[in-house]
């Protein structure tokens, strides 16, 4: 399972190093792509497409809503080749939409890793912290209107 929080340095040529806790579960090839809120989001090969089918729910008919899914995480994925340190370069593309340089936060999320720009992701927990008591009550409203 993919879990914890580290930092990492990113470097010019946007160069950085996987967390070693992730890289054998990620695997050999794992895949990046765009993720919510202005993050990007590596699984494993053998994650992608179960992701996937979570976020379109499998549908048969492919609907706008499943096309646009498809368009904003498939059309930016890329196959990841980490050297043998466990470094990666991050495409440009993906760089720029998560505006990231200088300091990464990698999060470990069960059954993939969110990459954060260090400063958003600081940001976005602070938020969380505060409101994680009505997450969890909205969460449990939720699932009892099932």
């Amino acid at each position: 399972m993919l879990i914890g929080q580290y930092k990492a340095v990113i470097n010019l040529k946007r160069r950085v190093a996987i967390p070693s806790k992730f890289r054998k579960e990620l695997g050999e090839n794992p895949i990046i792509s765009r993720w919510y809120e202005g993050c990007l989001v590596i699984v494993s090969r053998e994650s992608w497409k179960a992701l996937l089918e979570r976020l379109t729910g499998a549908r048969s008919k492919v609907t706008e809503p499943v096309r646009d899914t498809d368009r904003f995480i498939l059309g930016s994925a890329y196959e990841l080749e980490p050297d043998w340190q466990g470094r990666v370069v991050i495409p440009k593309s993906l760089a720029e939409y998560t505006n990231l340089k200088d300091e990464t936060t990698f999060l470990g999320l069960g059954d993939r890793v969110e990459v954060w720009n260090r400063a958003s992701w600081d940001t976005r927990e602070k938020l969380i912290a505060k409101k994680a008591g009505e997450l969890i009550e909205k969460i449990s409203k939720d699932e009892k209107g099932r």
